[in-house]
């Protein structure tokens, strides 16, 4: 247990730990279940979950148990569903330089690559956009998920080399 100094019932040390968590967590769930209104639920029922338990859960865990629990309240919402994820339009300018015949390469290159993102097994879609998105590092992302770094850099590999088919088919 951490001393008293770090407790989580102390709303100093909560807010840290929220302000240090949240936002990966967040975009943890959302990479997974790709609907922002139940990442920012389930990001906040974790957090909740780890106030009323503030006493039972040190400092240096909480990272650990907010991620597991909003993963476990993901998991037991979509048991056994294959979720694909929705990403919101990217608002562009109509006025542009560009030929309509390279705006339209463009639009159908972006489709092609959301929906290869998007059928990427979420083991492999997971590890890809907490990198290419968040910016995580492997251990970081080791970390997040609780496997070991060669996993990361094994599921990356995996999902680069689909990507990679899917550049070829385009051209």
């Amino acid at each position: 247990m951490a001393d008293s100094n770090n407790s989580l019932c102390q709303e100093e040390t909560f807010t840290k730990v929220f302000h240090e968590y949240s936002q990966t967590l967040f975009n943890y769930i959302y990479y997974k279940c790709g609907d922002r209104a139940q990442a920012e639920d389930l990001t906040q029922e974790a957090f909740l979950k780890l106030w009323k338990n503030c006493k039972n859960v040190s400092y240096e865990t909480a990272k650990g148990y907010v991620f597991r629990t909003a993963n476990n309240k993901l998991l037991n919402i979509y048991s056994h569903q294959k979720v694909v994820l929705n990403f919101e339009k990217i608002n562009r300018i109509d006025k542009t330089n560009e030929s309509p015949e390279f705006l339209m390469e463009e639009k159908e290159l972006h489709q092609a690559i959301m929906k290869g993102i998007s059928d990427l097994p979420e083991k492999q879609r997971v590890v890809f956009l907490l990198s290419r998105i968040d910016k995580k590092t492997y251990r970081e992302i080791a970390e997040i998920i609780g496997i070991s770094k060669q996993a990361v850099e094994k599921r990356i590999y995996k999902a680069l080399d689909t990507m990679r088919q899917i550049s070829v088919n385009i051209n």
